[in-house]
């Protein structure tokens, strides 16, 4: 087994610089990383005439070098490359499915020599001088046997996952119907009538890191963005800071974000358990529900992440442009929801835990396949 740069394996061919006065409703998308990443899949079009070697076709190796260092098999339709992006050409001695996973492992390498401190990028030269292993093809051949095996695992695993979250809110719609329409007739109420307070914390200035076991913790405003609580997105709060024990979360709480851009402005998250000592910052509510006899936290959470309502949510928030939209605890109050009888909502709650279970094994079998791909990977290229 030799060791070569990857400059010696493949030819790296960057992307055009297009114009916005390029893009158009017609002609080849333009395949930029925001494309790779699944961050905003719409494509702009473009009737532009560039070189041949710049058209990507299904199945292209692309490596994207600057702000997200990755690589990817392009799944997409026919397109033109951007810039930042290199299309990798390898060279016929080299199997493209061995460089995609040769350049996977060589990622951390790459990651080391990133420059610009808002703008992460590669410099070409780091990039193409980076070693890696090079068995003769056969050998290639048998390793991607293996590794696309372990990697088609792990590719099941968390396609196994994504159905499993899917299943909430389609049991949601199938008991209580969308709330757009209300079509089972539920009685409605005002939220503020439901609720017993709406609280808020603080956000003084934290340490980036998070905390350690001994100090206490402020959420950060994405602990709750994806609509699913996730304790590990917190600032450290100084130690010559006294926290406000008053707004410590607590498990079976109901958190939403009160301030947030348009799309994220509202989103809600279930708080199932936590480590303690982690407070809530003055950008995220609180929602204490006073009339436990016809309110259930779980079905309130999960009501206020459904399409039709985090729509309603959005039209409470006001703000100036060019500022982020405020829900205000008023507004807030004056939010009008669906209240089925709180035995069917005990029983949906009761399927969002049983669910949350599986969720729980399946994520244990994910990380257990994701430990024997990066074993292989290490086993092969370090």
């Amino acid at each position: 087994m030799t060791m070569m740069a990857l400059g010696q394996t493949a030819r790296f061919i960057n992307g055009a610089a297009f114009k916005p006065t390029d893009w158009g409703n017609e002609g080849l998308p333009i395949i930029r990383i925001q494309n790779l990443t699944g961050t905003g899949e719409k494509f702009n079009f473009t009737t532009r005439q560039v070189k041949a070697e710049l058209i990507v076709e299904p199945g292209d190796l692309l490596v994207s070098w600057s702000a997200t260092l990755d690589v990817y098999r392009w799944a997409g339709p026919r397109g033109l490359l951007n810039q930042h992006i290199f299309k990798v050409l390898p060279k016929s001695e080299i199997d493209p499915d061995y460089l995609f996973f040769a350049l996977k492992s060589a990622l951390a390498e790459l990651s080391s020599k990133t420059h610009g401190s808002t703008m992460k990028h590669v410099v070409r030269g780091d990039f193409e001088s980076t070693q890696i292993r090079v068995p003769p093809l056969e050998e290639q051949r048998r390793i991607v046997d293996i590794l696309s095996r372990a990697e088609g695992i792990v590719r099941l695993r968390c396609e196994a996952q994504k159905k499993t979250t899917e299943l909430i809110p389609g049991i949601f719609l199938d008991m209580f119907g969308d709330p757009a329409t209300n079509p089972k007739g539920w009685p409605r109420a005002l939220l503020g009538k439901l609720l017993n307070s709406i609280d808020s914390g603080q956000s003084p200035k934290c340490h980036s890191r998070q905390k350690l076991s001994n100090e206490w913790g402020v959420l950060r405003l994405s602990a709750i963005s994806p609509c699913d609580y996730d304790e590990a997105k917190h600032k450290a709060l100084p130690t010559e800071i006294s926290p406000d024990l008053s707004v410590e979360v607590q498990a079976g709480e109901v958190l939403l974000s009160r301030k947030n851009t348009y799309e994220l402005v509202g989103a809600s998250a279930y708080v199932w358990k936590t480590e303690g000592k982690i407070l809530l910052p003055d950008l995220i509510f609180r929602l204490s529900i006073g009339d436990h006899e016809r309110l259930h936290p779980i079905y309130l959470w999960k009501l206020l992440t459904i399409p039709s309502k985090r729509e309603l949510l959005r039209t409470l928030a006001s703000g100036s442009a060019g500022s982020m939209p405020n829900i205000s605890k008023q507004r807030l109050r004056t939010l009008e929801i669906e209240v089925p009888p709180l035995g069917l909502q005990a029983r949906f709650a009761e399927s969002v835990e049983q669910i949350r279970s599986i969720q729980s094994q399946q994520s244990a079998a994910t990380e257990k396949a994701e430990a024997t791909f990066d074993a292989l990977m290490t086993q092969v290229f370090s």
